[in-house]
């Protein structure tokens, strides 16, 4: 299988499955095992024919198809794809990569991965001769399964951030773009010394469609941030530009691959759905975190 034994070369770049995967029942480690991955307390799980690993139990499921529907994903992949937050990514990368030094591979999970956009960009500004070992995690496995088929070279799975089926402190980095944090799983993951890169919104971020939707606007809350256990006080930037969407599909691509969607009303989602063009501000903070070296 690819996602067993993928090793992928362009040039002096190299990105390759990540390997140490834990057991969501028990946490003890997952071998693979021809076409699944068994741990040694006999709970086996099957790759997909899409490459991916579905390790989220259904215990741990809220509803029957949690996550993304395929609609948002494939909503969400349209608007990514045509690059309107190449500035995020851009600047996502960078500080991992500014991080990639030294020998040996360097391990990186997306948690909340979506159809595995970052990733893959990440893996094409990666041009060091030291590997990427790329994991993308999400709940959702429409966007697995739609990332696992565009990327090869890296590992998918369906899990969840409150679980993560992976070995302790064996990850460099952790992306979390616009998810959901769960610190402490964070901090099991890392080695000591690793990075959390952690990217949300902003009180300005698509602050023109919100007026759209909503009857009213809430106040912004202070910008405070509280350093999370197990990490150091992060080092934060702000990003910040315009965005002019010229097309209905792209409006409508926005709207149905944020949580605006479902919290808007009817009216304001038909006024969304009338618009043909729509000037944006996007501002995001990105914060890096280090994990403690204790």
């Amino acid at each position: 299988m690819a996602i067993l034994c993928c090793l992928v070369s362009r040039g002096a770049l190299m990105t390759l499955p990540f390997q140490a995967l834990a057991c969501p029942l028990d946490g003890l480690p997952l071998q693979p095992a021809g076409a699944m991955w068994r741990c040694a307390s006999g709970h086996s799980f099957d790759v997909a024919r899409e490459g991916y690993i579905h390790l989220l139990p259904v215990q741990n499921k809220r509803s029957r198809d949690p996550g993304d529907s395929k609609e948002m994903v494939a909503a969400r992949r349209r608007f990514l794809n045509a690059g309107h937050y190449q500035p995020i990514t851009q600047a996502v990368s960078r500080s991992v990569l500014a991080a990639h030094t030294g020998r040996g591979v360097m391990n990186v999970l997306d948690a909340g991965c979506g159809e595995g956009y970052y990733l893959r960009q990440l893996a094409s500004a990666h041009t060091s001769t030291r590997p990427l070992a790329l994991i993308g995690l999400d709940i959702s496995k429409w966007a697995v399964q739609a990332a696992a088929k565009q990327q090869r070279d890296a590992t998918w799975l369906v899990g969840s951030n409150a679980n993560l089926p992976v070995v302790d402190a064996t990850l460099d980095c952790v992306l979390c773009m616009f998810g959901f944090p769960v610190y402490a799983e964070f901090a099991r993951v890392l080695k000591p010394g690793g990075m959390l890169v952690q990217v949300d919104a902003g009180p300005e971020h698509l602050r023109e469609l919100r007026e759209i939707i909503y009857p009213t606007l809430k106040a912004g809350r202070a910008d405070e941030w509280r350093t999370p256990p197990g990490f150091q006080a992060p080092a934060c930037e702000t990003l910040r530009f315009e965005l002019e969407l010229g097309s209905a599909e792209q409006i409508g691509d926005l709207l149905l691959m944020t949580p605006h969607l479902f919290r808007a009303t009817a009216q304001g989602r038909a006024r969304a759905a009338a618009l043909r063009t729509l000037a944006l501000t996007v501002e995001v903070r990105l914060a890096c975190l280090m994990r403690d070296s204790s």
